[in-house]
């Protein structure tokens, strides 16, 4: 089953504050819910009834693969679109795909920070 807009939000929204050291706030405008981690940021949440999309870094071959598979994932919106990909509602987005998407961005984000700036335990 694919995940509505507001569900694959509040899917990413939970799966983002489940991790460690993980904060979140509008830093550039009201409709732009940005995830980080040490200052740096892993998931943006974009709060528009409009365009219900989530944007997460990812690996530019996995970007790749899935813009060629998946009709509503595109390069991603806001920012380099060779490392990062937007999710949209639409046919293989599910909760799982969604979750995986967020861990796996947070944890390229964190693979990035010097030893003293990463969270304890995941």
């Amino acid at each position: 089953m694919s995940a509505a807009g507001d569900r694959l939000q509040d899917t990413a929204r939970q799966a983002a504050l489940a991790l460690p050291g993980t904060d979140h706030g509008y830093p550039f405008t009201q409709h732009l819910d940005v995830y980080k981690v040490a200052g740096k940021v892993f998931l943006i949440v974009t709060d528009d009834p409009d365009e219900q999309i989530i944007t997460v870094k990812c690996e530019p071959e996995q970007a790749r693969a899935y813009v060629h598979g998946h009709a509503s994932i595109t390069p991603g919106r806001y920012l380099d679109g060779r490392h990062w990909i937007s999710l949209g509602p639409g046919p293989g987005i599910t909760g799982r795909l969604v979750t995986d998407a967020v861990e796996d961005s947070y944890d390229l984000v964190v693979a990035r920070l010097p030893g003293r700036d990463r969270p304890r335990t995941r």
